[in-house]
């Protein structure tokens, strides 16, 4: 397969557009998401998003600070004990955003239905309720009958409810380690990361580490995003901070308290978006930014010998730029 290794700046450039439908994926506010990703659609100053988001996290909260979102599909809002996300509260309240709500069950079989290019997908959950009947996207519609809808089981003639698929535009989709060519292993919680690659028109992996392909070889059971369904990668360490990767650093939790607050006012993320956002162009810069002591600290983790079986195969920073530049001038 080709080598699909791309710039974080190019990556953004080729992937995203104003009005796109763009999904990310993360395990509640902490998880691994794609955060530097957004940052970067920040920086190039991506506008009229329809984002499918199914648990909040902070790239969610800093899309909506800047301005950026019109629409959310989302199964979770909050930031767990770092607060309820500003950016996010600030964009609806202001009529900005508008917010649809599903559980976690039901944004979980609408990425599978959107994975198996089902019609639409049966579901237990969700209905009765304003779940069902209330549509952010539909206010005047109440009861809504568009959201949940009741059809017919052609099996046994009872009604049941089922579920439109998900399929974004892009899904951009933080990943341990992947390979030049796409392969890609998550370690800890891969909160539907597997179905969103399958349901995504498009889909750019950011990776904490680049490995030889030979990891993938050697592990092809845990490799949960091949090669042929990802279109580009992007290498970005510490590209979760202040979230956790997995087997690789921590969570911030002095970044997290701090990020959100930010993101409170106008003046607040303006401030931030200058500091951590328009104040590096590498992801050496960027590091910078973090600071070694604390990076040094954050990766002092209890999970870091889950690395262990793959610390051979990962590729040096100087053998990723010959394979990145190598593409660029291709």
């Amino acid at each position: 397969m080709p080598n699909k290794l791309i710039s974080m700046q190019e990556a953004v450039a080729q992937y995203t557009w104003d009005g796109m439908q763009y999904a990310h994926g993360a395990s509640l506010s902490v998880g691994a998401d794609s955060l530097a990703f957004g940052r970067e659609m920040v920086r190039q100053g991506r506008k009229n998003l329809h984002v499918l988001s199914h648990c909040c996290a902070q790239q969610l909260n800093l899309l909506c600070a800047a301005g950026a979102v019109d629409r959310i599909e989302t199964a979770f809002s909050g930031l767990e004990v770092y607060g309820f996300p500003y950016g996010l509260r600030r964009a609806v309240e202001s009529g900005r955003t508008v917010v649809e709500d599903y559980s976690n069950l039901n944004f979980s079989l609408r990425l599978l239905a959107g994975a198996m290019n089902w019609p639409f997908c049966p579901t237990v959950s969700g209905y009765g309720s304003d779940q069902e009947w209330r549509s952010a996207f539909s206010p005047e519609e109440y009861p809504c009958e568009r959201k949940i809808p009741e059809v017919v089981d052609p099996f046994t003639g009872k009604t049941c409810h089922v579920l439109s698929p998900l399929k974004p535009d892009v899904a951009v989709i933080h990943v341990t380690m992947a390979d030049p060519d796409g392969n890609a292993i998550m370690l800890g919680t891969e909160w539907n990361r597997y179905e969103l690659s399958r349901a995504a028109k498009k889909v750019v992996l950011q990776a904490d580490l680049i490995v030889d392909t030979g990891c993938m070889r050697q592990y092809p059971n845990l490799v949960r995003i091949p090669d042929v369904v990802v279109d580009a990668v992007v290498y970005w360490p510490m590209g979760v901070w202040p979230q956790c990767s997995t087997g690789l650093y921590d969570s911030d939790e002095e970044h997290m308290y701090y990020m959100n607050s930010a993101m409170k006012t106008p003046e607040g993320f303006a401030e931030y978006k200058q500091k951590y956002i328009d104040s590096y162009n590498t992801f050496e810069e960027y590091l910078e930014v973090i600071g070694q002591e604390r990076i040094n600290k954050l990766q002092d983790t209890t999970t870091w010998y889950l690395m262990d079986p793959y610390r051979k195969w990962i590729m040096s920073d100087e053998e990723i730029a010959k394979l990145t530049d190598g593409r660029q001038r291709g």
